[in-house]
C-alpha cells in the first residue's frame, strides 16, 4: 500500500519501466533497438525520485526492490517526462472525469463520437 501520493505515482512508473524494458528486449529478437523510451508522468516529486536514487527522509518507506528503476534510466532504457494532468491521456482510463476533460482527451487519442459519425 502507498504512503502517498508520489510513492503510488513512482511505483506506477516503475512498472512501466519494466514493460519498457520487456518490450525492448523483444524488439531485439528483430533487430530493433531502441534507446530513452519515453515515459509521462504527471507528478513531479515521482519523477524527481527516478533522478535521484539518494533515499531522502521522507521516502526512506519506499521499498529497494521499486528503486531499480534509477539505474535504468541512468542507462538509458527510458526517459522519466513530465506531462500536465490535463494533457495525461491515461487519465481517460483510470479516472472519472468531467464531460469536457474526457472529450478533450478521447479526440487527443483519435476516438470519435459514434453519434457525429452517422
Amino acid at each position: 500500500m502507498a504512503l502517498s501520493t508520489a510513492e503510488a505515482e513512482y511505483i506506477v512508473v516503475e512498472h512501466g519501466c519494466t514493460q519498457i524494458i520487456w518490450l525492448k528486449h523483444q524488439l531485439l529478437d528483430f533487430c530493433v533497438r531502441l534507446s530513452k523510451v519515453p515515459l509521462y508522468c504527471d507528478n513531479t516529486s515521482a519523477i524527481n525520485l527516478t533522478k535521484n536514487s539518494i533515499q531522502h527522509f521522507k521516502t526512506k518507506h519506499i521499498e529497494i526492490r521499486h528503486s531499480f528503476i534509477c539505474d535504468h534510466v541512468q542507462k538509458g532504457d527510458c526517459e522519466i517526462k513530465f506531462v500536465k494532468t490535463e494533457n495525461q491521456l491515461a487519465d481517460l482510463f483510470t479516472k472519472p472525469l468531467a464531460r469536457d476533460s474526457f472529450n478533450k482527451l478521447r479526440t487527443k487519442l483519435g476516438i470519435l463520437d459514434i453519434k457525429n459519425v452517422v
